[in-house]
């Protein structure tokens, strides 16, 4: 979808560590996984931000409707057009996939204010924009990823994890998979092609077993999918234990915000 109203240097995401957040009526969904900030900071009421609004009104009006959209707001040629997107986990009904674009939207205010770029992903859903057009293209750029530090020997746990794995790398679009005591789900954003998608998680797939190795649960974030699997009773909290692969990224802690400390 495209709104129709008035692209400034490139950007660097600068990644963001918060603590978890939880509300209570997403204490899953709303949890915070990671968030990135460009450096590079717009003016308030410049062109760009008046782009950029409709963009995010549409980004929260759009979630009770749908489990995906984008918009762009602004021409091209303008230099200061605005472009987002967002996503929810398939799995989650109409209003959950409401409340946590919303409550994504407001931290990303808060966290990236006048930030040409930011996103943010929740356990439940992600939103992105940028003054770069990134709809709809291809990017594996591993983002995030996380190995719980309990790791297991057995020789059943693995083999159980390697057919979820298999499995899941196999989804287009979202899927879930379970093995004995060990489940996984993937999803790709939506706005990738069938073949972009299978690329994207056979990728991610690869990383949590080569990265992770005999983790008892892992989550990939990569650009446009992720990939997670966890044993029972080893579903990783957010925001712990985390491992980043970005070496151009400055990592900060700005737990305060949402905690008060």
């Amino acid at each position: 979808m495209f709104l129709n109203k008035p692209h400034i240097s490139s950007l660097l995401l600068v990644l963001t560590i918060l603590c978890p957040r939880t509300t209570g009526q997403l204490p899953k969904a709303a949890s915070f996984i990671y968030a990135g900030c460009s450096p590079s900071k717009y003016d308030p009421n410049s062109p760009f931000q008046n782009n950029l609004t409709p963009v995010l009104t549409s980004i929260v009006a759009g979630s009770s409707q749908a489990s995906y959209g984008s918009y762009k707001s602004g021409e091209d040629s303008s230099g200061a057009a605005a472009y987002g997107l967002y996503q929810c986990r398939n799995d989650l009904n109409a209003g959950d996939c409401s409340a946590c674009v919303q409550s994504a939207v407001g931290q990303l205010n808060l966290v990236c204010a006048a930030s040409f770029a930011a996103s943010l992903q929740l356990d439940g859903c992600f939103v992105r924009y940028s003054n770069e057009d990134f709809l709809g293209k291809p990017d594996t750029t591993m983002v995030y990823r996380k190995c719980s530090t309990s790791t297991s020997n057995d020789g059943e746990f693995f083999r159980r994890r390697d057919d979820v794995l298999a499995d899941l790398q196999n989804g287009v679009s979202f899927r879930v998979s379970s093995s004995g005591t060990v489940q996984g789900y993937v999803q790709c954003m939506g706005d990738l092609s069938a073949a972009d998608c299978s690329a994207c998680l056979a990728q991610a797939v690869g990383q949590l077993k080569n990265a992770c190795g005999s983790a008892l649960a892992a989550d990939v974030y990569l650009a446009q999918c992720f990939a997670r699997y966890w044993a029972s009773g080893h579903y990783l909290p957010s925001s712990a234990g985390l491992q980043l692969n970005l070496p151009l990224f400055t990592c900060c802690c700005v737990c305060s915000l949402f905690t008060g400390s």
